[in-house]
């Protein structure tokens, strides 16, 4: 079965944009991930310590038969092939890549390495914003709407890139 995916994606260090690019492709030529479309591109302030470079931030929508932890582990390998070291004690530090799977069709995982619909959805503007791009109509699986959401946040620290 085909599942429609979406995948935030960061980057604050090097050429973020190109690292984002960079990464899209390497997604889009997986086997078993299917690209179905891509956000525009935003900057916007880091969460966390502000003493580091803005983000540049996107989501990319996938169709994919891969499970959750399957495709989880795809959006490792792509961090890690754009030099990306995770590491606990920089949770909000700056990154070369940052990829989080945000939904998984409409299904609540909640497991020790994965929690899905992406915590926080509602509370990040640099999410929800290229979100609205692909998916305006989004209902999350707890009922609240992409659209609501958006509304109750103030979206000024955000801006498409050219």
């Amino acid at each position: 079965m085909n599942t429609i995916c979406y995948v935030g994606l960061g980057s604050n260090l090097g050429d973020p944009a190109a690292n984002l690019h960079s990464a899209i492709a390497q997604l889009s030529a997986t086997e078993g991930v299917e690209l179905r479309g891509v956000s525009r591109f935003y900057a916007s302030k880091p969460m966390g310590p502000q003493d580091q470079p803005d983000y540049v931030n996107a989501v990319a929508c996938v169709q994919t038969m891969l499970d959750p932890h399957a495709l989880l582990q795809i959006l490792f390998t792509v961090e890690r092939a754009h030099g990306r070291v995770r590491d606990a004690s920089l949770r909000w530090g700056p990154r070369t890549l940052d990829l989080d799977l945000l939904l998984y069709g409409d299904a609540v995982i909640r497991d020790v390495d994965l929690l899905v619909p992406h915590p926080g959805i509602c509370e990040r503007s640099f999410v929800l914003l290229p979100l609205a791009d692909l998916a305006p109509h989004q209902v999350f699986a707890d009922g609240r709407k992409l659209q609501d959401c958006l509304a109750a946040l103030a979206c000024d620290d955000l801006y498409p890139l050219a």
